[in-house]
């Protein structure tokens, strides 16, 4: 199988492995202050080292990482805790882009039905937030903006800068999910007056359930969650320690290099397809996107077919297609940017990761090519 569904989750690195497997089996401790026992300690070091490698990664201090489950979990603490924690000093409006992922737009119609006002903002035919609706979307009762660094399906990468100083001239807490962009575009919290940032090891060669929220210092957010006392008292619960080692760890690993050949794969599946197959529609930008995602309309056939195909053909890739979605409607991202339901329904999405090769580039376009004509052989929409 050629795993071209890097986006949805990424295997786990060996070496990411090895690094959690003392938490598992040697320091298995629940993490102790200074005044437990040595296991206990030791599994608190390797805790607040971890937190020190993710707060590392993105310019930040130790202390603004909380440790979470995911990246779902990230968002909701960001947007409710911030919208609790100011709906009585401020007011009870939010602001979203139209193709966030679903932490993030489920958590705002959550937040509706609590009587909350959310702003759902547009984004244009590449998927870039409007800025100019922006400014004048909010308001003095505004308390969060949330607009993702990259886009899950398209791979548009946002004017996080743009976006932050508009959010700082107006005095209004700014939240961004970088699930799909931290170490792979550049993302600094210093130079950016970005104050919450969701993350999550999945993505990167890590393991599953277990992610991050960046909170600035002195931003007023509320627990969510009840229970203990753990993550600076901002999230309840027993600390993931093997998970955060392992998340810091894939950060560690994550070079460069790789980036480039991830966008060197990127690059050669949307140059052929573009160039190879007739009727195939770029969906996100050209140039301002994730460098492992590529994500492409094949015109008069139905994204699941292609997929069916293709995995019969040994690749794993994704579509938008209503078919394939448990909600059974057709990518909301596609239709934010502007696509109807037939551009929806023949997207197919290829997202690269540390274990593709470019001959996987190349081989996934080869059978692309013949599935799409074959399929669109027998389809009643295409043009004969």
């Amino acid at each position: 199988m050629i795993y071209l569904d890097n986006a949805a989750c990424t295997r786990l690195d060996e070496r990411v492995f090895e690094a959690m497997k003392p938490y598992f089996f040697d320091t298995y401790a629940v993490a102790t202050s200074e005044f437990g026992y040595s296991m206990g300690i030791d599994a608190k070091e390797g805790l607040e080292n971890s937190r020190e490698g993710i707060a590392s990664g993105l310019g930040a201090a130790s202390e603004e990482i909380v440790f979470t489950s995911g990246d779902t979990e990230s968002s909701n603490m960001a947007l409710k805790g911030v919208a609790w924690a100011l709906k009585e000093k401020k007011g009870k409006h939010i602001i979203i882009s139209k193709i966030e992922d679903f932490p993030v737009l489920n958590t705002a119609k959550a937040l509706q039905k609590q009587g909350f006002d959310v702003t759902y903002l547009d984004v244009d035919a590449e998927g870039f937030a409007d800025l100019e609706g922006l400014k004048k979307a909010i308001t003095k009762e505004t308390v969060l903006v949330s607009i993702q660094h990259s886009n899950q399906e398209i791979g548009t990468a946002q004017d996080l800068k743009a976006i932050s100083e508009i959010c700082e001239e107006k005095d209004v807490l700014l939240h961004t999910d970088a699930t799909h962009s931290f170490t792979r575009l550049p993302l600094n919290v210093k130079d950016l007056p970005i104050d919450l940032v969701t993350m999550s090891a999945h993505t990167i060669h890590g393991p599953r359930g277990i992610g991050a929220l960046y909170v600035r210092k002195d931003t007023p957010i509320v627990k969510f969650m009840d229970g203990g006392f753990q993550e600076f008292n901002l999230r309840a619960g027993v600390e993931n320690i093997p998970g955060a080692v392992g998340f810091a760890t894939a950060v560690e690993l994550v070079t460069e290099e790789e980036n480039r050949q991830l966008e060197a794969m990127r690059n050669r599946v949307i140059e052929r397809a573009l160039s190879e197959i007739p009727e195939v529609t770029l969906n996100g930008s050209r140039e301002k996107r994730l460098p492992q995602n590529a994500n492409l309309t094949f015109h008069y056939v139905e994204g699941e077919s292609v997929t069916l195909h293709m995995d019969m053909r040994g690749f794993a890739v994704s579509t938008g297609s209503a078919c394939f979605s448990r909600s059974l409607e057709a990518s909301h991202v596609i239709r934010g940017i502007g696509g109807d339901h037939e551009r929806a329904h023949g997207s197919v999405r290829f997202t690269f990761g540390r274990y593709n090769r470019m001959e996987d580039a190349d081989a996934a376009i080869d059978a692309m090519s013949e599935i799409v004509a074959r399929l669109r052989e027998i389809s009643p929409l295409a043009k004969k």
